[in-house]
């Protein structure tokens, strides 16, 4: 019996070495986009992205390595969607953090995410969120990264309407100027595109290309869909063709060990530190309750379709699996990445026939290598990752159809925290509006003994940072 058989199980799990190498790679081919799209997201905060790429690989590589060699499964790892979105777009662009604050908010709640794992505590915050609430994160999330994808692709553009610029004009404007500026201003908040711009034109002859690879199941649809994407940007004008390709000047000093603590902790002109504290704790369980539930939604709904649960529809060595997750997660905040989270795409592996940790180590080795792309990050245009969020945002629509649609007392939080991702482009607003409405119903309706106290706490601390805002 030779090493790899005996450390991963291979004959006990009915494979081979060559069935588990081909699942890593395909494991890999279906999930790489990240390596181009999570440093298009994050770099938007002013993060370096050559930097960002290798942040990514490296911290996909540990989080993998992690789940193959501990737990022995066929699971990848790497920065999840969702939260590289909430990280821009909530914490740095919506909060007002630097994202230097934002890598040290995700230290933390790697850490919390540890201390969870370890103690067990995880089972009871999961415990308390009712199902319903459980599958609606998912789409929420989808529809708030769709709107950010059809935005950067120039699809849509999102305006600031004239009622709502005069509604939040602080300046006293005389009455000419007042005209003008609502005659000046776009007639819709969000408006369709303009297909005449090489950009945008780009963009959507890849969603359109994108979607022709999904339909066709085409293995590593995503990654083949940016490649082409690029190719055909270069006659359009849009890719920019690098000169040089430098290796060696490869460096994760603008992103590695950037956290700002300190700053993180310092009170702003007029706040409080109570009030401080209290942003900063929520930003915290807003990362740790995604990346908790995304994390376990995709380890159990994977493990299902490779027969990995027991009896009871458990995974056994859950533990093992969930403290790879929050290790990749700290680690990657020192190397300069947004969470990491296992990833839905290890389906693809399983269904390939991989089936022990084996695979994810293969995918793992892919990922180091993947870092020797980063001199061409840069190349790939906005045009090229922008559907791929589209399209993510579609794979976590699945969710609706595990929602009741007959009880619209689960209905209306469900709804809200679906809709309010988007509409106020935060994750948290979400689900803070979608556990508050629910804690209000179950007392409207005399159950208030049947909300766990762990999410009264988390409603009570809610609704706290929104009246000292």
């Amino acid at each position: 019996m030779s090493i790899l058989d005996r450390h991963f199980k291979l004959t006990e799990n009915g494979t081979n070495v060559k069935t588990e190498v081909t699942a890593g790679v395909t494991t890999f081919l279906t999930m790489s986009y990240i390596l181009f799209v999570n440093p298009s997201v994050l770099s938007q905060t002013g993060m370096d992205l050559e930097s960002v790429l290798i942040a990514t690989a490296l911290s996909a590589a540990l989080g993998t390595f992690l789940i193959g060699l501990l737990a022995n499964y066929p699971f990848a790892q790497a920065p999840g969607m969702g939260l590289n979105a909430f990280f821009t777009f909530t914490v740095v662009f919506g909060l007002g953090y630097t994202w230097q604050q934002g890598l040290a908010i995700v230290f933390i709640s790697g850490i919390l995410f540890l201390i969870l794992t370890i103690t067990g505590l995880r089972a009871m915050i999961i415990e308390a969120i009712p199902k319903n609430l459980k599958y609606a994160i998912a789409p929420g999330i989808g529809l708030f990264i769709a709107l950010i994808g059809l935005n950067n692709a120039g699809l849509i553009q999102v305006n600031q309407g004239p009622i709502i610029s005069i509604i939040h004009s602080t300046e006293p404007l005389a009455a000419d100027t007042l005209i003008e500026k609502i005659n000046n201003a776009p007639s819709q908040i969000i408006q369709f595109g303009k297909l005449s711009k090489p950009p945008v034109l780009l963009a959507a002859l890849s969603l359109i290309l994108l979607t022709a690879l999904m339909v066709f199941k085409v293995k590593g649809a995503m990654i083949w869909s940016v490649i082409i994407t690029t190719l055909i940007g270069i006659p359009l004008g849009v890719t920019q063709v690098p000169t040089t390709y430098d290796v060696s000047a490869l460096s994760l000093s603008p992103t590695a060990f950037q956290m700002d603590f300190a700053g993180l902790f310092t009170p702003g002109p007029g706040e409080t530190m109570l009030h401080l504290c209290l942003s900063v704790f929520l930003v915290v369980i807003s990362f740790t309750l995604v990346d908790l539930l995304d994390t376990l939604g995709t380890l159990l709904g994977t493990a299902n379709k490779g027969g990995l649960l027991d009896e009871d529809g458990n995974l056994p060595r859950m533990n093992k699996a969930l403290f790879s997750d929050a290790t990749a997660t700290t680690i990657g905040a020192v190397l300069g990445t947004s969470s990491v989270t296992t990833y839905i795409e290890s389906s693809a592996g399983i269904i390939e026939g991989g089936r022990t940790g084996l695979t994810a180590v293969t995918t793992g080795i892919l990922f180091l290598l993947g870092i020797l792309l980063a001199p061409v990050a840069g190349v790939v245009p906005v045009a090229a990752t922008a559907p791929i969020l589209i399209m993510v945002g579609l794979l976590m629509m699945d969710g609706v159809r595990k929602l009741d649609l007959e009880d619209i007392e689960k209905m209306i939080p469900a709804f809200l925290m679906i809709i309010l991702m988007p509409f106020t482009y935060s994750i948290a607003n979400g689900i803070a509006f979608g556990l508050l409405f629910y804690v209000l119903i179950e007392m409207f309706r005399g159950r208030g003994k049947n909300i766990h106290p762990v999410l009264i706490v988390l409603v009570v601390l809610f609704v706290l940072k929104y009246i000292l805002v």
